[in-house]
C-alpha cells in the first residue's frame, strides 16, 4: 500500500479494517477459536511490534503463527530454542566460500515473521543477540551490521507452568514485546471442532490477504492516526499508575508491586490502543480502546513481591484495579 493507494486516511482506515475482517475470516479456517488471541496479534502486527505467547504446549501455538504469515504473504521461519543454541545459530556466520573469501551466511532471523518456540529455555547470550535484533531491526556479526526484512516480527513462545532448565526472560528482553498474550485452553465445543478439522483428509486452501508492502503502509497510517489528549493522558496515567512508592500509585501497587511499568508502556498503550481502533472501523481511539489493550502491554512490565504471590493476586488483578 503505498501513500497514493487511498484517496484520504479515512479510506485507508476502511481499507485497514476490512483487511482485518478478512484476515480473521482466513485464519478461521484453520485455527477453531482463539479470537483475542488472533485480533491481538495482528493489532501487534499492524503496530510494528513484537508479542510473547504465554500457553501450556498442545495450544496450536506454531499452527497459529505459520497461518498468520501464510495469509499475509510473509516469509515464515520457526526457531526451536535449546539450552545448546549459540547466538550465530540464529543470526548467522561468516563462512569461507569456495574462492577462500568470507561470506555471510544468514541465519533463521533473517524474515518476516520469525517464531521463537520456547524462548526461556536458551541461554542469556542468545537471549541477547535475538533482543538486538528485536530493538535494532538488524544483527551484528564480525563487526558488521546486517539489517533485516522488513516488515520484521517477532512471535515468541513461552511454557508458564515447565520452569525446570530454564533461562528467565529478563526485563529489559520482556520490555521489548509490545504484548504479553495469555493462550488458555479452548472450550468443550471448540476442541471438538479442533479434533474434527485435524483428525481428517481435509486440508484449509488459504488465500493471500496481505503483502509486505501493504502491511508497511499499513504500519505507517497507525502512526498517523490522531490520538485526543484525554486518551493520551489516559494511557500514560495507567502507566505511572503501576509505578510503586510514586505519586500517582495506588495503594494495591505500593502493596503488591516491586517494580513497575516503563516508558514504553506508554507508548504500546497508544499504539495498541490506535490499532484496535482502526480494526474495529473507527478512526480515532477513546479510552475504551486503551482499557482493552491494557493487559497485554502492561502484564509483563508489572514485577509482583512475594505477598502478592503468597495471596494468590495476579498481575491481572492489579492491572484490573488501576481502571
Amino acid at each position: 500500500m503505498s501513500q497514493t493507494a487511498y484517496k484520504s486516511d479515512v479510506e485507508a482506515v476502511d481499507a485497514l479494517a476490512q483487511s482485518y475482517r478478512d484476515l480473521k475470516k482466513e485464519i478461521a479456517k484453520v485455527i477453531v477459536g482463539q479470537d483475542e488471541v488472533v485480533k491481538s496479534v495482528i493489532i501487534s502486527l499492524f503496530g510494528n511490534g513484537h508479542s510473547l505467547l504465554v500457553g501450556v504446549p498442545g495450544l496450536a501455538k506454531t499452527l497459529l503463527v505459520s497461518t498468520i504469515a501464510e495469509v499475509l504473504d510473509l516469509g515464515f521461519k520457526r526457531i526451536q530454542f535449546t539450552p545448546d543454541l549459540m547466538p550465530s545459530d540464529i543470526t548467522g556466520s561468516e563462512i569461507l566460500d569456495e574462492d577462500r573469501h568470507f561470506k555471510f551466511n544468514k541465519g533463521p532471523l533473517f524474515s518476516n515473521i520469525v517464531l521463537a518456540d520456547e524462548i526461556n529455555r536458551t541461554p542469556p547470550k542468545t537471549q541477547a543477540a535475538l533482543l538486538e535484533a528485536m530493538q535494532e531491526r538488524s544483527v551484528t556479526v564480525a563487526g558488521q551490521r546486517h539489517i533485516l526484512p522488513s516488515p520484521f516480527f517477532v512471535l515468541a513462545t513461552q511454557n508458564p507452568i515447565e520452569q525446570e532448565g530454564t533461562y528467565p526472560l529478563p526485563e529489559a528482553q520482556l520490555d521489548r514485546f509490545m504484548f504479553n498474550i495469555p493462550l488458555d485452553y479452548p472450550s468443550y465445543e471448540e476442541e471438538i471442532s479442533v479434533v474434527k478439522k485435524t483428525t481428517g483428509i481435509e486440508k484449509a486452501n488459504l488465500k493471500h490477504i496481505l503483502n509486505d508492502i501493504q502491511i508497511l503502509g499499513f504500519q505507517q497510517l497507525v502512526r498517523k492516526i490522531p490520538v485526543s489528549d484525554n486518551v493520551l493522558e489516559y494511557a500514560v496515567s495507567l502507566a505511572t499508575k503501576t509505578r510503586p512508592n510514586t505519586g500517582r500509585a495506588t495503594s494495591k501497587v505500593n502493596e503488591y508491586i516491586t517494580w513497575g511499568a516503563g516508558p514504553r508502556a506508554s507508548q504500546y498503550l497508544v499504539l495498541g490502543a490506535k490499532c484496535h481502533a482502526a480494526v474495529g472501523g473507527k478512526y480515532s481511539p477513546d479510552i475504551e480502546d486503551v482499557r482493552a489493550i491494557a493487559n497485554y502491554v502492561l502484564r509483563h512490565r508489572i514485577v509482583r513481591n512475594y505477598k502478592a504471590e503468597a495471596e494468590g493476586i495476579t498481575e491481572e488483578n492489579i492491572i484490573q484495579g488501576l481502571f
